[in-house]
């Protein structure tokens, strides 16, 4: 395989010869991260709610006849409902 071959610019330099482009005696500096707001105490509070109601629905539909037309496969939809509900609050919690 040949070589490829240097492509030359035109001009020469970009910069004159012996000068330094403005930045090189100062240090990077990363910019300031911003920091967001804590989560308000509801988020908590919503988040175990929807877990722990999802777990409620689930183990009524199958343990006792408390909920209408139990076994159903719409209440297990609802308590897994609650259940992603309360792991998409989870995400959102600083």
């Amino acid at each position: 395989m040949a070589k490829p071959t240097k492509r030359k610019v035109p001009g020469g330099r970009v910069t004159p010869k012996g000068t330094q482009p403005e930045a090189a005696g100062t240090p990077y500096v990363a910019p300031v991260a911003k920091y967001d707001k804590p989560s308000p105490p509801w988020v908590p509070v919503l988040m175990f709610g929807l877990l722990l109601v999802g777990i409620i629905v689930i183990l009524l539909n199958y343990a006792t006849t408390l909920l209408p037309s139990s076994p159903s496969n719409v209440w297990l939809l609802v308590g897994l409902g609650c259940i992603l509900g309360g792991i998409i609050t989870a995400t959102q919690y600083r």
